[in-house]
């Protein structure tokens, strides 16, 4: 009988992370089809989103979405994919996780065609039986007009945002990317 239960408990996990990758899926989806109403259902009441440059911050599902609403008046077609979705069960409670999810995205914003690549670093949870986010944090490797992607990727400011652009999150801020320049790359100059 024990058996049992743990192939019940293994079978519920496996059943989660499946959920959560196409709760990842759907939100791609409706950010490309500019869907506010299939997004408002992807986020715990509430939810948070965040980004370490604060270009986009909302807490509660409602500012959520009224953030997305600002971000698609300014934005035209877009295509958002997913590539990696790691996602970590919680080991005790059924009804949380985290995860990790790397994308790009082809966007138009203000008429201008842009590429990104994102890292986002989730918490997951179920509400009334459904895995939602109950936080995203994007973490941008870079945003830049297509026309500037060449001569913008080897550098820092790889962020556009309007007519200036700022700092990349990622990789610069990850430990590891730290400290292997200071170990290899510094050594070198």
């Amino acid at each position: 009988m024990e058996e049992n239960s743990e192939i019940l408990n293994r079978l519920e996990r496996l059943e989660s992370k499946e959920d959560i990758r196409d709760l990842v899926s759907k939100y791609a989806e409706a950010c490309d089809q500019q869907d506010l109403e299939s997004l408002e259902k992807l986020f715990t009441e509430d939810a948070e989103f965040d980004s370490p440059s604060g270009m986009l911050k909302s807490k509660g599902r409602q500012n959520i979405i009224d953030m997305y609403l600002e971000v698609f008046k300014s934005r035209g077609p877009s295509f958002h994919w997913t590539h990696d979705v790691r996602v970590q069960m919680h080991s005790e409670k059924k009804d949380i996780a985290n995860g990790v999810v790397y994308s790009h995205a082809e966007t138009t914003r203000d008429g201008v065609v842009s590429l990104a690549a994102m890292r986002y670093d989730d918490n997951y949870a179920k509400e009334d039986g459904v895995w939602k986010f109950s936080k995203r944090v994007i973490h941008f490797f870079y945003y830049v007009k297509t026309k500037e992607y060449v001569e913008m990727l080897n550098g820092p400011l790889r962020v556009g945002m309007g007519d200036t652009n700022i700092a990349a999150d990622i990789p610069e801020s990850v430990p590891a990317w730290i400290e292997f320049q200071e170990k290899y790359k510094n050594e070198e100059k």
